[in-house]
């Protein structure tokens, strides 16, 4: 199953909530009431207000530009467009460096150390020489599940105990991955802190030991958010990002959420691209994003089954 064809399953739950406003929308007529209609269809996506008003203002220039009177017309124009608000910087990972670096960041609950164990399969398929840090040592059983994970798929894995000082266990990951020859470093960490201040200093804290051990490395700070949390994830999108210098987002449970939308809202209000995305529950439902087919999928149309723009 291709991405457009995972991307589409993934958003079942979202065509259910909106799917019939959308058919009902682009089988009218192109006026004033079907701009308001498709406003209000987009926020039910939990798009966010500003995002949908911009998006259908738009597509009334557009159209208007274009001279475009069919509502399918109308319907590609809005596909193109909703890519284009995608497009907010590079999806693909940087990894230049031998090792590279990907710290994962974000609260408990939303699939952080099932997303680093998917990706560490990911790339350990595409063959990688993997290596997995247990820098969340405030929650015994994060460690745990990386191990796991680090067992079924062959990579390794530098883990200490309950309590240990994270910082210390990503300066033992990094030595044990300059000493391995790792091309990827995955640093889990804590999602659990009181408030902005301490983040950002143990953030900090792991990212001068990054510095200190490798220097001039490829760096990602990926974000990983729950779909199903909607605009409570771009809340904590914005917290996140105002503590830590978001490079990219992680979007799990994209298949569990009636609100795909939030994934425009999120590289909107961020202006950071959105880099995988869950779409399920096996290793291979962890898909690197793709604005155009996301878009296709999520609007529809005469193409709906190929993925195939007009």
């Amino acid at each position: 199953m291709g991405f457009f064809e995972k991307i589409k399953a993934g958003l079942t739950r979202t065509k259910e909530n909106i799917g019939h406003s959308f058919d009902s929308l682009f089988a009218g007529e192109l006026d004033d009431d079907f701009y308001d209609d498709l406003e209000e269809t987009l926020i039910l996506s939990d798009m966010g207000a500003e995002t949908a008003m911009s998006a259908v203002e738009r597509l009334r220039e557009k159209t208007k530009a274009e001279k475009i009177r069919d509502t399918e017309g109308a319907r590609a124009c809005l596909r193109g467009i909703l890519a284009e608000m995608l497009q907010v910087g590079d999806p693909t990972l940087r990894l230049d460096t031998t090792p590279s670096v990907l710290l994962f960041i974000g609260v408990n609950g939303v699939g952080k150390t099932t997303t680093i164990g998917k990706l560490g399969a990911r790339m350990k398929g595409e063959g990688k020489r993997v290596l997995l840090a247990a820098a969340d040592t405030f929650r015994a059983a994060a460690a745990d599940q990386l191990e796991i994970w680090s067992q079924r798929s062959g990579v390794d894995l530098v883990r200490q105990h309950e309590g240990a000082d994270p910082a210390a266990v990503v300066f033992d990951a990094l030595t044990a991955a300059k000493a391995r020859s790792s091309d990827v470093v995955l640093i889990d960490t804590a999602g659990r802190l009181h408030n902005k201040q301490n983040l950002m200093n143990e953030l900090n804290k792991i990212s001068r030991v990054v510095d200190r051990e490798l220097p001039g490395s490829s760096r990602e700070t990926l974000l990983v958010l729950d779909a199903t949390t909607g605009q409570n994830g771009l809340i904590q999108a914005k917290q996140f990002s105002e503590a830590a210098g978001v490079t990219g987002i992680v979007l799990t449970k994209l298949d569990g959420s009636a609100k795909g939308g939030i994934v425009i809202a999120i590289a909107q209000e961020l202006q950071v691209p959105v880099k995988f995305i869950g779409v399920g529950e096996g290793i291979d439902d962890l898909m690197p994003f793709e604005a155009e087919a996301f878009a296709k999928a999520l609007v529809g149309g005469q193409q709906d089954e190929t993925g195939i723009s007009e």
